[in-house]
């Protein structure tokens, strides 16, 4: 004997392809420290390896405002992540100080408020279209670094401080919202889908910090090549300024012995920039004496520039 077979009704279909379209709801479970490090991870992740690409491009600009290449001054890619260790990681513990102040911001409000603030956030999550839409706006502010990358580099003055207006936010989100609203929201569907959305936010973000670095190097490089002096940029992304007087083999005093910015060493040569004519050279390092090396720029007189010696 055969059980009866049933017809699906139309109407049964519906319901059952609207609940897989819905987004599935956050285990319950999954609060707390643990889960906060998971979330925060899959956008800190995707936002250090952009970070990172893009202040190498950085270095590239930056030394070949001297002509140079970094490879030339000694800088492989475990110097350069050595270095750039100690741009990403106080990015990271501002970023942590940051969002341990919003959380705690948040718990206050939530207690002030008796819950609403809370119930409020979560009936915001629970809105797919309010989230692709955020994260849209957000995602289109990140292109700001962008846009002050290429509005720098475009003007005629590429020193010239570059302010960012009300109207230029509004702007980007706005434009981030209307490419990025309905992807976002197909991206919602699953939890692979919602993963991505993290990755992709924080790949965005990192482009723009990291566009934005990236031409504050190249000021800060045209700032040591006119006036010998670093920037506190430069400095925090690893750019050493040491200073040395040259001698020969024998010990004799090397163009009138004046000081020399030692960019690096690379294949047994050192790559110097004579900041008195403004002039970038390499040096065989065997017939070379770096004497009184130092990791400041000597004393000058007050509005002193670069290549005041220059033929």
């Amino acid at each position: 004997m055969t059980s009866p077979s049933y017809a699906a009704h139309p109407a049964d279909t519906h319901i059952s392809d609207l609940a897989s379209e819905a987004p599935e709801p956050e285990a319950e479970e999954k609060v707390g420290v643990i889960d906060l490090l998971e979330k925060a991870g899959s956008v800190l992740v995707p936002l250090g390896v952009t970070l990172y690409a893009l202040l190498y491009m950085g270095y590239q600009a930056m030394y070949a405002i001297f002509g140079i290449t970094p490879e030339q001054a000694g800088i492989d890619q475990a110097v350069l992540l050595g270095r750039l260790l100690g741009t990403i990681l106080p990015l990271l513990i501002l970023g942590a100080i940051a969002l341990g102040l919003a959380v705690s911001l948040g718990w206050l409000l939530n207690v002030i408020t008796r819950g609403w603030a809370g119930r409020i956030v979560q009936k915001v999550r629970r809105q797919p279209w309010i989230v692709a839409v955020i994260a849209a706006a957000w995602a289109g502010a990140s292109y700001l670094g962008f846009m002050y990358f290429m509005t720098a580099l475009s003007g005629d003055d590429p020193t010239a401080k570059i302010s960012v207006e009300a109207g230029d936010v509004l702007l980007a989100a706005g434009l981030g919202v209307v490419a990025y609203v309905v992807p976002f929201r197909l991206l919602r569907r699953r939890p692979v889908g919602r993963a991505g959305l993290k990755v992709l936010v924080g790949a965005l973000t990192g482009i723009g910090l990291g566009y934005v670095l990236m031409i504050q190097m190249i000021y800060g490089a045209i700032n040591v090549l006119e006036k010998g002096e670093s920037t506190a940029l430069l400095d925090a992304v690893g750019f050493q300024t040491q200073w040395a007087k040259l001698q020969d083999s024998s010990g004799k005093p090397l163009y009138d012995s004046r000081w020399m910015m030692v960019l690096g060493e690379h294949e047994g040569g050192y790559a110097i920039y004579d900041c008195d004519r403004a002039l970038t050279f390499r040096k065989f390092s065997e017939s070379t004496i770096l004497t009184e090396v130092q990791m400041f720029p000597p004393d000058r007189e007050k509005g002193f520039t670069c290549g005041s010696l220059a033929e």
